[in-house]
């Protein structure tokens, strides 16, 4: 196991690895809950919808760790699955087959555009001071992650907290988040496992988000906030995936000449969503870290294929999207919470496949690992994000050049709770920044173009 995963030479272990990727797992095992919540809505069997987002979970990551010997885990994404429900199936009115055909296609574009090394080329790309704000930005987006879950916010409409505006269309309010007063079982339950993991991090414990999540949530029972659930025969049935596999409607999707060029635009806005989230998590949390170190880096600069580790987890990461397809779920994409499992000491791929077994677990187990509240989890988010917004020192703020880009990159992230808006964000203000300090040429022609596609994006969305 050593030699297969390099262990020794990642500067880990065996035992290291497995907690990595029992953190990991921990703070994302929710999405097996939520993705058939969201999902059938559209009309699809919940049931299904289950199996599929854990088989695609457990493919991906498994694919994650062997091709590329990373700590990275994958499962359905949050955002694009709510991108699927609402905005293409409810609002645009496709059905959920020919949605399903959207995100394999989608799949398809981002494995030819990391084959052919555009995905290698956007990286390069990146000046690094937005790659230090993309990452202390995902630093942010997780703890907001973490703080929704612990129930510390709650957005209020109390007359205190409401900001009301005059405009053409009348008096409107919008409501705003404020501090909870404490009251919920859940916000006392998180606030206690946050101090309980803050302190081991502060005595040095190599395991405190782990034993944080676990120390939560066996407190929570005493708070009514852990759920043991009861024993039975039919908890342990695993539900059939074939009202959901191989159903996509290629067919449907094309079928209409008026539906063609928004089934392709919303097509581009999927790859282009997954693609810069990926990005965004494996420059956030893998340079941090060292995962992907300098010579990697420089492998990806001199184009050398797949010899280059990052290269090697953008390809697990693009295959991933057609493999849910076909099982039946919306884009699987590399998951930000894996910045957890790293923080533990995840280095290799024996992380992922850890975290890969523990979802094909949850087949059999689905109401044990339940059993994990959001309350024990939001800590470990809030922990990472405080781990990761290191990076941001490392910005030169006084200089407005590199300052306005990686403050727009680092505030859009939590405040639109999106990663791409943040890259996108960041990426036009550099650019505007470059162009009207006469330094335009300093700007690599990809980030343009990147940039352009990101504009044209937003116009289209605009109007669709």
């Amino acid at each position: 196991m050593d030699k297969f995963f390099k262990l020794r030479e990642n500067g880990t272990d065996v035992k290291t690895e497995i907690l990595a990727g029992l953190t990991t797992f921990l703070t994302m095992a929710y999405i097996i809950f939520v993705n058939p919540s969201i999902l059938s809505i559209t009309g699809m069997d919940r049931g299904a919808v289950f199996v599929a987002t854990i088989i695609a979970a457990a493919i991906g990551t498994f694919v994650m760790a062997f091709v590329a010997n990373v700590p990275f885990a994958q499962a359905p994404g949050m955002g694009l699955n709510a991108f699927f429900t609402f905005t293409v199936v409810l609002g645009m009115g496709f059905t959920w087959q020919q949605a399903l055909a959207m995100v394999f296609i989608c799949g398809i574009l981002n494995i030819l555009i990391t084959v052919t090394k555009i995905r290698k080329m956007i990286i390069h790309a990146i000046p690094e001071s937005l790659q230090y704000a993309i990452s202390g930005g995902i630093g942010l987006f997780i703890a907001y992650i973490g703080i929704k879950q612990a129930h510390f916010i709650q957005f209020t409409g109390d007359a205190v907290n409401k900001i009301v505006a005059v405009g053409e269309g009348g008096v409107f309010q919008d409501v705003v988040p404020a501090l909870v007063s404490f009251k919920d079982p859940v916000a006392q339950l998180a606030l206690i496992g946050l101090v309980i993991t803050i302190i081991l991090m502060l005595l040095k414990s190599k395991s405190a988000i782990l034993i944080g999540i676990l120390a939560t949530t066996v407190i929570g029972i005493f708070f009514n906030v852990t759920q043991i659930p009861t024993l039975s025969a039919d908890m342990f049935k695993v539900p059939s995936l074939a009202p959901t596999f191989l159903k996509m409607d290629f067919a449907g999707l094309f079928g209409t000449p008026q539906k063609v060029f928004v089934a392709l635009t919303t097509i581009f806005a999927f790859s282009l969503t997954d693609t810069f989230d990926t990005i965004g998590t494996f420059l956030g949390a893998g340079r941090k870290s060292g995962i992907f170190d300098e010579k990697d880096e420089e492998s990806v600069e001199k184009g050398s294929g797949f010899s280059s580790k990052m290269e090697k987890a953008l390809f697990a990461d693009a295959t991933a999207t057609s493999i849910g397809a076909i099982l039946g779920t919306s884009n699987t994409t590399t998951y930000v919470e894996s910045a957890a499992g790293i923080s533990q000491g995840g280095r290799t791929g024996l992380t992922s496949v850890t975290t890969g077994v523990l979802f094909l677990l949850c087949l059999f187990i689905a109401p044990i690992a339940g059993m994990v509240p959001a309350a024990a989890t939001a800590p470990a988010l809030i922990v990472v994000g405080i781990l990761m917004a290191e990076s941001l020192s490392k910005i030169e703020w006084s200089d407005l050049e590199i300052g306005i880009p990686a403050f727009f990159t680092v505030a859009f992230m939590p405040f639109t709770y999106n990663i791409t808006n943040g890259i996108a964000a960041g990426f036009i203000f550099y650019c505007i920044a470059k162009i009207f300090n006469k330094k335009a040429k300093d700007v690599h022609p990809i980030l343009y173009i990147v940039t352009a596609l990101f504009i044209i994006s937003y116009i289209l969305n605009a109007f669709i």
